[in-house]
């Protein structure tokens, strides 16, 4: 039997990084940002007062000052197409939301569709939703279609979008359209609704708008729901259930 010599710690260490130099790795790196430049001692320095420090810059807030948000639904559409601050620009096209006020039933979705270029959910996510409406009894024309982004984006960053306030954008609009029921499908637009976003499965819930309690049903984004005929399935158990008496068939 071959006998195994028995290194030491140190001769060890001296082995790894000299297999590590073989396979041309010779530095080590870290994603933490190093303080290269040599800083004056506070001795030197002296105090700082709070006059000597800048302030960090403050980015304005998703869609302004809400004083000047607009109170009636048609103004409010137009200016969702037309103020700079709602986004930080794209390739894709501003997509209005569409609908009358008070309608029956309002979808919420995280973003357009990408192939939209005149009116939301105009492509396949559209039609399956007018599909699922259009059995429970609602025409196109009774739905109300809002989007979270005015504009179809890849990988958006939505823990940035709902501390930058645009939740509360998304609540003025749905206090302006003053639908009976919202149909929320995205978890990520729940989540600038003030909803847990790490929930396990769609839920049927509240929320208040404004002082009032407006039902809601929340369940997958359309592009999922497009993808698995069991998604498709539960939520249109969920929507008989929701709508239960309430139907027109």
């Amino acid at each position: 039997m071959t006998s195994r010599t028995t290194l030491s710690l140190a001769e060890q260490i001296a082995t790894a990084q000299e297999w590590w130099r073989e396979a041309g790795v010779d530095l080590a790196y870290t994603d933490d940002a190093q303080a290269w430049l040599a800083a004056v001692s506070a001795e030197e320095s002296g105090p700082v007062s709070p006059a000597d420090v800048s302030p960090a810059p403050r980015h304005p807030a998703i869609g302004g000052d809400p004083s000047a948000w607009p109170r009636d639904l048609a103004e409010f559409q137009r200016w969702w197409i037309a103020d700079a601050s709602l986004d930080a620009g794209g390739t894709h096209p501003r997509i209005a939301p569409r609908g009358q006020e008070g309608a029956p039933l309002a979808i919420l979705v995280p973003m357009p569709e990408a192939g939209d270029t005149d009116a939301l959910l105009s492509g396949p996510q559209g039609g399956l939703i007018a599909a699922m409406a259009g059995a429970l009894g609602l025409m196109p024309d009774e739905l109300y279609f809002a989007s979270a982004l005015r504009r179809h984006t890849e990988m958006p960053d939505w823990s940035a979008l709902r501390s930058g306030g645009l939740g509360e954008v998304l609540l003025h609009h749905l206090a302006l359209a003053a639908p009976q029921r919202l149909l929320v499908l995205g978890r990520d637009v729940l989540s600038l609704l003030e909803n847990d976003p790490a929930q396990s499965a769609p839920a049927i819930s509240e929320i208040a708008i404004q002082g009032r309690q407006l039902p809601l049903l929340a369940s997958y984004q359309p592009a999922r729901l497009l993808q698995r005929t069991q998604w498709r399935a539960g939520l249109w158990q969920r929507l008989l259930e929701w709508t239960e008496g309430d139907t027109r068939r």
